[in-house]
């Protein structure tokens, strides 16, 4: 099994980026023969999308489309189409996903993606066939967990992320809210667990 980490915090060491760490280990004492790369967006040198619609007007049975973009993505998006499944990582900042994780996706959409027919003509559907999964990771500084629907925009655009462009279902999320308060290690052996989750 072939396992994709996205940490999409600004900042290493902190806490996504040492919750990811915590579900990568889980998803290797589930499945010890698996293997696992890591993403961390904020090293990558990854530019804004266009809009020129390149990609979207690609050739639709080609199993990726072409970004005329020549950034750090053109090597990351052989990694994403190769795995079985993804751990997603983001502090959520005024109730949204990082820029960076932003960013991503939308240089992400059209590439793994090609115009679909429903609900209405145009919208992204995968372009793959290959089923997949998927688990996210979430953080807040002050925002506790049960106050979540108020301040998660994020999990939306992630579960639409792994749908139409991944072709992957997202089984599970962790929101580590609070975390000024309760430290990164409260949550610690709960993201071990959701990388046992996403190798059963």
């Amino acid at each position: 099994m072939n396992i994709v980490a996205i940490m999409a915090s600004y900042r290493k060491g902190r806490t996504i980026d040492t919750l990811v760490d915590r579900a990568i280990a889980g998803t290797l004492a589930a499945n010890p023969g698996a293997t696992t790369e890591k993403i961390t967006l904020i090293d990558k040198h990854i530019e804004y999308c266009r809009n020129c619609m390149a990609c979207r007007d690609d050739d639709p049975s080609k199993p990726l489309a072409r970004c005329v973009i020549q950034d750090d993505m053109q090597a990351i998006y052989p990694v994403l189409d190769a795995a079985d499944a993804y751990i997603i990582g983001t502090p959520i900042n005024m109730g949204n996903e990082t820029a960076l994780f932003k960013t991503f996706v939308e240089r992400c959409c059209f590439v793994f993606a090609k115009p679909g027919t429903f609900p209405m003509k145009g919208v992204p559907t995968p372009r793959g066939t290959r089923k997949r999964r998927a688990v996210a990771i979430l953080s807040t500084g002050v925002v506790p967990p049960w106050m979540r629907l108020l301040c998660d925009d994020a999990t939306p655009l992630i579960k639409d992320f792994c749908k139409t462009m991944l072709n992957a279902r997202l089984l599970d999320t962790l929101y580590a809210g609070a975390i000024e308060k309760r430290t990164v290690d409260y949550y610690t052996q709960a993201a071990f667990q959701l990388g046992r989750e996403l190798v059963r």
